[in-house]
């Protein structure tokens, strides 16, 4: 019985495997992205001031002043390039697999412009002057961990991170829990939720600055939350003192104290806890923020079956059952984005402490971000770049410790639902 030979497949047939075309593809690749990446970082290098569109002077600037930064703006230039070209040498020679490439990295052409000049280069810069003297007008001055040393020993630094710390602590979990006792209320049959819908969420879709300038009416001492109490209370009786909700420093802690008869020294500030000032300001994010939170909960809670909750309902469980045992379980990874994206957004706090208080009053909303603003653009003083980014590196670990610890304890069990 004769056996079939297999024919060797002819050269039509054949892939060519990598030549001198992929070399050169890899060649090219290389210089493209290494001198992108590199003078994406030298244009964000420390200068005094020299402009860019003269570019010998910029360049004999940047390497006069900021020889280190562009050394690594280089030699990262380098490494991305070569990682790049390996790449593209792996698929050059299958031309199904180049023609994905090419398509891919065209598409991803404008985001990585972007983000390699105003967002790598800029920490690359941040990071550098963090460990320098930087006023923009003179050269840097290598300090080491000077800066990072200062921060800590800062009093208006580690006030600042007790404010964000009592922020955090307080609106945070408020906003998450009526975010979703909200999105349970507007996901059942009622009428007219569409409505309701649209009229929560109008304050989050308005401007910070808006919204800001509307409380900071509401908050005077002659504003209508006064006016409003003063009413309220007059209906029985009872006289209302009004309150300077923006310029009253004592705390939640010390007015407990107080109404004892006793009372927290100043030396511990720390202990007095949030000022009304920053309680107003925190009424004010929750009411921003809870619009938002309870979309997303309101798109989650649509995706859970209701053959969930009918057999719930046939095995005898309350409403409140059905919450905590289905809605909440099952609402778990929402649950932790809605608390690590509302934990950024306490401890980055900017724009009610610029719009209303600057910090005030008595330090008691100063915040991390605030303070970095302040002593980048010389606002108190004179500018000190180089300090406000070591505080910026300082909370940005905070903040990524924060975002872990969370994302242990809230997402443990996640993956069974």
């Amino acid at each position: 019985m004769a056996t079939a030979t297999a024919s060797p497949p002819t050269s039509t047939g054949q892939r060519a495997g990598p030549g001198a075309s992929s070399w050169l593809a890899a060649l090219v690749t290389f210089l493209l992205v290494s001198l992108f990446i590199a003078g994406a970082t030298i244009i964000s290098a420390p200068t005094r001031g020299v402009r860019i569109t003269d570019l010998g002077r910029y360049l004999a600037e940047v390497f006069r002043t900021s020889q280190a930064f562009a050394l690594v703006g280089i030699g990262l230039g380098v490494v991305a390039g070569l990682i790049a070209a390996r790449a593209i040498y792996g698929v050059w020679h299958d031309e199904r697999r180049r023609s994905d490439a090419i398509t891919a990295y065209l598409f991803l052409l404008p985001y990585l412009i972007v983000t390699m000049v105003f967002t790598v280069g800029v920490l690359l810069f941040a990071l550098y002057i963090a460990f320098y003297r930087y006023d923009i007008f003179t050269a840097p001055e290598f300090v080491g961990f000077a800066n990072f040393t200062k921060a800590f020993q800062s009093r208006e630094f580690r006030q600042s991170l007790v404010n964000v710390f009592w922020y955090f602590a307080i609106v945070t979990p408020t906003q998450t829990v009526l975010a979703l006792l909200m999105a349970v209320l507007l996901n059942q049959k009622i009428r007219g939720k569409q409505f309701f819908r649209t009229i929560y969420y109008t304050p989050s879709v308005t401007s910070s600055v808006v919204i800001s300038m509307i409380f900071w009416w509401l908050y005077l001492k002659t504003g209508f939350l006064n006016y409003a109490f003063d009413t309220v209370l007059g209906w029985f009786g009872v006289q209302w003192q009004a309150v300077e909700w923006l310029n009253n420093p004592r705390g939640l802690f010390q007015l407990i104290v107080r109404a004892f008869g006793g009372d927290i020294p100043p030396e511990l500030w720390y202990l007095r806890g949030p000022s009304i000032t920053w309680m107003a300001i925190m009424a004010q994010n929750i009411f921003t923020t809870i619009p938002t939170f309870m979309i997303m909960f309101l798109a989650a809670l649509q995706d859970i079956p209701g053959s969930v909750y009918e057999a719930a309902e046939i095995d005898g469980a309350s409403a409140w059952q059905q919450l905590f045992k289905i809605t909440i379980p099952m609402l778990r990874p929402v649950i932790l984005l809605v608390v690590v994206l509302g934990t950024i957004g306490t401890l980055q706090i900017f724009d009610q402490v610029k719009i209303l208080t600057a910090g005030g009053p008595l330090g008691t909303t100063l915040t991390p971000v605030y303070l970095i603003y302040s002593e980048a653009i010389g606002t108190l003083g004179e500018i000190q770049m180089g300090y406000a980014s070591a505080m910026a590196f300082i909370l940005a670990v905070i903040i990524f410790i924060f975002t872990f610890v969370q994302r242990r304890f809230i997402e443990r069990g996640t993956e069974q639902y």
